[in-house]
Order: C-alpha cells, then sequence, then structure tokens
C-alpha cells in the first residue's frame, strides 16, 4: 500500500485524454441500440430515465467542444479539488438542458455527436488553457478529469438501470477514485483516520490523534467502485458496511456524516 497522500495530486494529461476517450466508448455501448422500453427505465437520479441519463452523458462530454469555443477567461476561478464540492449548486441548470437535449435526438446520435467533437478537440489546445466551465474557470487538464468522473458516475448509473455490470476505464477509474478521496480529505482535514482504496488511493482525514508508525488506530478500506458510490451518494454508508464492501476500525472511522462529498 502506498503512503497516504500529503500534497496535491497531479494528472498526466495524456494519460487522462486517453481515459476520457476510453470511457466514454464504454458508456456508449451501454446505450446502442436500446429499445424504447429499456430508454424508458428508471434511473437512481430522480425521475430521469436512461434515456435522460444518456442525455446527461452526452451533454457533459460535448462540453468539452463547447468551452474551447468560447473565449479563455482572464484568471482561474475554480481548482480540480473544489469541483466536487460546487456541482450541487447549478444541478437545476443542467435538468432544464438535459431533458431538452433528450427529446432532440436518440441517445445513439448523441453519442456520435458528442463523441466527434470530443476527438477534434482534444488536441486543440494546451492542457494550461483555461475554459469557462459552469462552476467557474478552471484549467483544461482538470475539466478533463472532471469529465472522466462524470463518466465512471455515470456509466455506472447507467449499468445499475440497465441491469448490467458497469465497466470502467482503469485510468478513468483511477482518476475518479483519486479525485473523491482528495476530496474527503480537503473537506474533513486531519490524519486520525486513513482511508484506504485500493489499488487507487489512499489519504488521511479527521481531525484527532495523528499516527507516527505502524497501523492507525482509525482504517477505512474499500473498492474502487464502492468508495465512488458513497462519495456520491449512490450509497449508503450503512449498507455497505452491512454488506462487508467497507470495513472500518475505529471511533474515528465513521464516515457516514461526511457523506457524500459530491452530490
Amino acid at each position: 500500500m502506498p503512503p497516504a497522500r500529503k500534497r496535491t495530486r497531479s494528472y498526466d494529461p495524456a494519460k487522462i485524454r486517453a481515459a476520457l476517450t476510453a470511457q466514454f466508448s464504454l458508456a456508449h455501448d451501454l446505450v446502442r441500440d436500446l429499445t424504447p422500453e429499456r430508454l424508458a427505465l428508471p434511473t437512481r437520479l430522480g425521475d430521469w430515465t436512461v434515456r435522460e441519463l444518456a442525455a446527461h452523458i452526452a451533454l457533459a462530454v460535448g462540453a468539452v467542444a463547447r468551452h474551447l469555443d468560447e473565449p479563455e477567461p482572464p484568471k482561474q476561478e475554480v481548482t480540480l479539488l473544489q469541483w466536487p464540492l460546487s456541482t450541487a449548486a447549478r444541478a437545476e441548470g443542467i435538468d432544464e438542458r438535459t431533458r431538452e437535449l433528450a427529446v432532440s435526438a436518440g441517445p445513439d446520435e448523441l453519442f456520435e455527436r458528442a463523441g466527434g467533437l470530443l476527438a477534434a478537440c482534444l488536441d486543440a489546445a494546451p492542457a494550461e488553457r483555461l475554459v469557462s466551465t459552469r462552476v467557474g474557470a478552471m484549467r483544461l487538464g482538470d475539466f478533463l478529469v472532471t469529465r472522466c468522473v462524470e463518466l465512471v458516475v455515470h456509466t455506472d448509473d447507467l449499468a445499475a438501470a440497465l441491469g448490467t455490470e458497469p465497466r470502467f476505464d482503469r485510468q478513468a477509474l483511477a482518476a475518479c477514485t483519486r479525485l473523491l478521496a482528495d476530496a474527503l480529505a480537503a473537506v474533513a482535514p486531519g490524519a486520525s483516520t486513513e482511508v484506504r482504496v485500493p489499488p487507487f488511493a489512499v489519504v488521511q482525514c479527521v481531525e484527532g490523534p495523528r499516527h507516527t508508525r505502524g497501523t492507525p488506530p482509525n482504517v477505512v478500506e474499500t473498492d474502487p467502485a464502492t468508495w465512488i458510490r458513497l462519495a456520491t451518494g449512490r450509497t449508503a454508508w450503512a449498507d455497505e458496511i452491512a454488506a462487508a464492501r467497507v470495513l472500518a476500525s475505529g471511533e474515528r472511522a465513521d464516515l457516514s456524516g461526511l457523506l457524500p462529498i459530491m452530490r
């Protein structure tokens, strides 16, 4: 197990761009040739059906090209670590745009369109280029990491709605796991609890006594998919503890009051 993180994490731009393309392809595979009945299936995202969820994924990926078409903002307003905590405030506007897009074309057409735009623009600008996103101006490289998070989370949502096992690109899954773990450490700074999500992330968080050697007194360990579902409110802490998908030991190992991280 690698040591818990102490510094701001960086992401390799080339790997993130490849991961984004790969995960989008995996999401596209789930919505190809779905019948009207399958498109009308409910999802775990309020009253969205599979059709709306698919449209939302296309919208999220298409945002890369849309933002690059806009003038570059004068200064950065949002860091990558702030992004997971900033998304809830824009949910209403996202819902409206998603529903409009969902009735404009079928999911396969929307994905083909978004995929074409993504392929055309991915190499068009450096990672340091600023883009105006719905939560504020960000570096393009950071914004692409957020697109990986969106794709991993919503690929899982799609698979759950369609009753199939989700498939994840390893690099995209790693980026999603790490960003949400780092966001937890930012929300609850400290070093009394170690959260382990092998093989991708280890962070220390929660105020309290700091361990200096050996096994820390408070440890939480789970797998990447379970962590992502907990961090985004798709599942409940108590349920995952009961199912033994989360192992927690120590008096400060209960993270239920800190979750979800991203809404």
